[in-house]
C-alpha cells in the first residue's frame, strides 16, 4: 500500500477526474478501483460500501454471486489459511497480510486476478477460452469454474512472498 500512497501523493494536485484517469492509463485499474484509491487516499471513509462479503453478495446478480461464492471456495479448499476480506468494495483473499486473489464484477462478466501480472502471464496458456488481459481475467458470470486452475494460479502467487 505504500507504492499507491506514494503515487497518490505525487498527484495530490490533480483534480479527482485526472487522477481517476491517471491510474487507469498507467495501472490499468478498473473504474471502481482507481475511484476507491482516490476517494480514500482524498480522506473518504465513505466509499466503504460493504462491510463483509454477505453484503457484497446480496448487492450483485444471483448468478455472478454463485460463480464467485465457487471460485473462493475452490481456492480455500487447497489455502484453508486465506481470509475472505472485502477490500476496494470487492472480495479479496488474503494470507499473511499479502493480497493473494481478488475478483470484481460487471454487468457481463467477472474479472478475478491472482495479483501478479507474471502468473496471469504463466497461466494464459491454459486460459484461452477466457478474455486475459495483463492484469486480470475474465470469465462469464456463469463461469465454470476451474478449481485446478484457480489453486494452481494462487500457489505460483505464493511462490512470489
Amino acid at each position: 500500500m505504500s507504492f499507491w500512497f506514494r503515487t497518490m501523493s505525487e498527484i495530490a494536485d490533480l483534480k479527482y477526474p485526472e487522477q481517476i484517469a491517471y491510474l487507469r492509463e498507467n495501472f490499468d485499474f478498473s473504474q471502481s478501483h482507481a475511484n476507491a484509491l482516490v476517494m480514500y487516499s482524498r480522506g473518504s471513509h465513505s466509499a466503504q460500501r460493504f462491510s463483509n462479503v454477505s453484503e457484497f453478495y446480496k448487492s450483485i446478480n444471483p448468478v455472478q454471486a454463485r460463480t464467485l461464492r465457487s471460485i473462493f471456495k475452490a481456492i480455500k479448499l487447497k489455502f484453508p489459511q486465506a481470509n475472505l476480506v472485502i477490500a476496494w468494495n470487492q472480495p479479496m483473499l488474503r494470507l499473511d497480510g499479502q493480497y493473494i486473489f481478488g475478483a470484481s464484477v460487471s454487468k457481463n462478466h467477472i474479472s478475478i486476478s491472482p495479483w501478479s501480472s507474471e502468473v496471469i502471464e504463466k497461466f494464459a496458456p491454459k486460459m484461452k477460452d477466457l478474455d486475459v488481459k495483463k492484469k486480470t481475467i475474465g470469465v462469464p458470470n456463469d463461469w465454470d469454474v476451474d478449481a485446478g486452475l484457480l489453486q494452481a494460479m494462487v500457489g505460483s502467487r505464493l511462490k512470489e512472498f
